[in-house]
C-alpha cells in the first residue's frame, strides 16, 4: 500500500492513487498553486513593466514603429524577459512581449510591432 502525500495515511483503492481524500488533493494543489504564484510573480511584474512601456512608446494607433534605444533604456525596458521569440527568412529576432515584437535593428534603434490580434 502507499502512503498519503499530505498526510502520510495509508491510501486504499486504486495502486495510482497519490492522496487519501479530496481534501489531502485540494490542500497539495493549493500549496502547489503558493509556490507558483510566488515564483513567477516576479517575472509577470516585468513582462507587464515591458508591455506597458512598448504600448506607451507605440501609442494606440501604431503596429510599427522605430525608436532610438535610448528611450527604452530610460523607461527601464528589460530585454531579458520576453514572452517568446521568432527568427525571420533573414536571421533577424524578433523578441515577444505578448502582442508586442522588438527587434534590436542597430546599436542605436530598435524597431518595435504590434502584432494584429486574430
Amino acid at each position: 500500500m502507499s502512503k498519503c502525500k499530505i498526510c502520510k495515511s495509508e491510501i486504499s483503492g486504486r495502486s495510482d492513487k497519490k492522496f487519501c481524500s479530496i481534501q489531502c488533493k485540494n490542500e497539495y494543489h493549493k500549496k502547489l498553486r503558493v509556490v507558483n504564484q510566488a515564483a513567477t510573480a516576479t517575472i509577470d511584474k516585468i513582462l507587464h513593466k515591458n508591455r506597458r512601456i512598448l504600448l506607451e512608446v507605440m501609442g494606440k494607433r501604431a503596429t510599427r514603429k522605430k525608436v532610438k534605444r535610448w528611450v527604452l533604456d530610460e523607461k527601464q525596458f528589460n530585454y531579458a524577459h520576453i514572452t517568446g521569440y521568432y527568427t525571420n527568412r533573414q536571421g533577424k529576432i524578433y523578441h515577444y512581449v505578448y502582442d508586442f515584437a522588438w527587434m534590436i535593428f542597430s546599436d542605436q534603434e530598435v524597431l518595435i510591432i504590434r502584432k494584429a490580434s486574430s
